[in-house]
């Protein structure tokens, strides 16, 4: 291993070659050099011989030439690990690499150390001399562990994977993570209001530029964890945490929260807020603004920000519980049931008040969602529009609501194939919130789609930040990576995904085509045979069926699909054609999916299975008439 750094940092350095060392693994740096060695030839020898060239980023380093050539080098030979030791970024050339920040000064328990050593195991084509282990601080759980280093390492395959700094190893100090509200009305029923309200907080916290917020998914799995206040904010890799109680009766609301910080676990503000049902939105709000006075003095001088309808939002409280039991539903995921409880419930919410902007944003995601998976032939198009008529409507009574803006596009492109129609919302939506990790995986799923990965990346990127134990936004990673045709970088986020969620759907087919595209098609059969969606699983073993020369199986797996999913399965039905060399079959499939508005389509500008159809005249009128440019 070439250590390389600035002399003027060779307090930080040793206590980093000493971790490297006691993992097993030979380290050069330049004291090691004999008296009279002549320091060129010798370092350039050893530059070129290292497994890894492990770089010390600080604010002397990055004005060193000997340490930008020395970095260069292991960035040209594939083989760049990249710390930086006082929290100094990497200078340009370099920031599109993984970059661990670590404490030298606790190197033994830092996880961007354990990281580091990770990414340098990667590099060695085999085990060190003594094993390499992940080491971590009392009292911080497996998951804990996981979060701080192994899921940081999981990137740092030869080659530069580029989602740097999901979860560095210091919290910034304007992050805050809105834990689920306790419910004490003494009425287990009634935890999805509690629950409901605080991701309500929570996604008005987000759209403060100047917080960086913990997404609902991460932060409600860490708070059903119990682990105290430490482990939580190292999990999330945030400064506070946000907490709240909840005690509600047939015509008033109590809440009460407490501002906690990470390091400590001392309560650094607490407030009680009292109200009238009616007011619930209202309540919400305040807090939201509470707390962004407390945590960024400088705010408070704007003062209220505006009424409920500005927000999106709703005076019935009707409504707002109606749009919370909706949302509880809509999260179950638990199939057609629950999706069917969760449209009735944000119907109810639109027919107490028609322009509660928050719950017609949401009826429209459920249409859509609807129309994808239940719906076929003309009742699929008719609930389309629906979701489109209720997402503009949201937009045109609160056009500064990211969550409306987004979901217009989401029903544009997925409802009716209108990419050039969706660009603009996404768009919006992207900057009004740029910290809701749900706003930015949508729109990093659309830029992908479009071709657009130089800013997808940084989106889905953002989005594993803010949610790091959201198997979602692992498993998007991955996918851009494969849309992008970097499938060497596909497997370590899909399997941080699998590991998060093992029964993800959609994740081990990504993993399986990926593994088809770089050859291995007894590896790709074996991680498809795993994904649990016929929709996914039935068309990569079709395909790999065929690169094996089996087109008896290959016709089955076809048939089958048909069967199970009917008009839906019209887009995966053109992938098996098209790497069949059926060319003519395959446009046909794709153009009655067009019609079908089958929502598979909006993969048809960066899908590789369709590669061989590209420079053909009626795949180029298709993806003209979706509006890809």
């Amino acid at each position: 291993m070439f250590v390389s750094y600035s002399r003027e940092d060779l307090k930080l350095v040793r206590p980093i070659i000493a971790a490297i060392e006691a993992a097993g693994y030979p380290v050069w740096w330049d004291g090691m050099l004999s008296p009279g060695e002549r320091f060129a030839t010798s370092t350039e020898t050893a530059l070129e011989g290292a497994r890894a060239v492990v770089v010390l980023w600080s604010a002397k380093s990055t004005a060193s030439h000997w340490v930008h050539d020395e970095a260069t080098r292991g960035r040209d030979r594939g083989c760049l690990v990249p710390l930086s030791v006082d929290g100094s970024k990497p200078p340009l050339g370099f920031r599109q690499f993984q970059t661990y920040k670590v404490n030298p000064r606790r190197a033994a328990h830092d996880p961007g150390v354990a990281a580091m050593l990770q990414a340098i195991a990667a590099l060695h084509d085999g085990p060190a001399q003594r094993p390499v282990t992940v080491l971590r601080s009392p009292g911080v759980s497996r998951r804990g562990a996981l979060i701080g280093g192994g899921l940081a390492a999981a990137g740092a395959v030869a080659g530069g994977v580029w989602w740097s700094g999901v979860l560095s190893s210091g919290a910034r100090a304007n992050s805050v993570a809105v834990l689920p509200f306790t419910n004490l009305s003494g009425d287990s029923e009634g935890n999805y209001f509690s629950d409901g309200l605080s991701a309500e907080v929570r996604s008005q916290l987000a759209s403060e530029s100047l917080l960086a917020v913990a997404a609902q998914t991460s932060s409600a799995k860490v708070a059903k964890d119990k682990q105290d206040a430490g482990a939580i904010s190292r999990a999330l890799n945030v400064a506070y945490l946000l907490e709240g109680t909840v005690r509600r009766d047939a015509a008033q609301l109590r809440v009460s929260v407490e501002l906690i910080e990470g390091s400590s676990g001392f309560s650094r503000w607490a407030q009680s807020f009292n109200s009238e049902l009616n007011s619930a939105f209202a309540v919400q709000e305040q807090i939201a603004a509470a707390v962004v006075t407390e945590l960024t003095r400088q705010m408070a001088a704007r003062g209220a920000k505006g009424s409920n309808k500005e927000l999106g939002g709703t005076n019935s409280f009707a409504a707002y519980d109606a749009y919370l039991r909706g949302l509880d539903q809509f999260a179950m995921e638990s199939g057609r049931d629950s999706d069917d409880l969760a449209l009735k419930s944000f119907r109810s919410a639109v027919a107490e008040d028609s322009n509660f902007a928050l719950a017609l944003a949401a009826l429209a995601r459920t249409l859509v969602v609807f129309g994808n998976q239940y719906d076929q032939g003309a009742a699929r198009k008719a609930r389309y529009d629906e979701a489109i008529a209720a997402a503009r409507h949201a937009v045109q009574l609160t056009p500064n609501l990211a969550a409306a803006q987004a979901t217009l596009g989401f029903a544009l492109i997925d409802g009716r194939l209108d990419a050039r129609g969706a660009r603009q919302p996404y768009r919006l939506s992207y900057e009004l919130a740029r910290g809701d990790a749900d706003i930015l995986s949508r729109f990093g799923n659309f830029e992908a789609r479009c071709g657009r990965f130089d800013s997808a990346r940084p989106a889905v990127q953002r989005a594993a930040e803010l949610d790091p134990l959201n198997a979602r936004a692992f498993r998007q990673i991955g996918q851009v990576e494969y849309s992008a045709r970097n499938y060497a970088a596909v497997t370590a986020p899909i399997e941080q995904a699998l590991k998060l969620n093992p029964e993800m759907s959609n994740a081990w087919a990504t993993l399986g085509m990926a593994q088809l595209m770089r050859g291995d098609l007894a590896l790709s059969a074996s991680s498809l045979a795993k994904e649990k969606s016929n929709l996914f699983r039935l068309p990569g073993l079709a395909i790999v069926s065929i690169k094996q020369g089996k087109n008896a199986d290959a016709e089955r797996l076809l048939a089958e699909l048909a069967a199970s999913d009917g008009d839906n399965s019209l887009y995966q039905r053109a992938q098996i054609m098209t790497q069949w060399d059926r060319k003519v079959e395959a446009l046909a499939l794709l153009e009655s999916g067009f019609e079908a508005l089958d929502s598979g389509l909006i993969q048809i500008r960066i899908d590789p299975l369709l590669d061989p159809l590209r420079q053909e005249p009626r795949f180029i009128r298709l993806i003209n008439a979706i509006g890809f440019d």
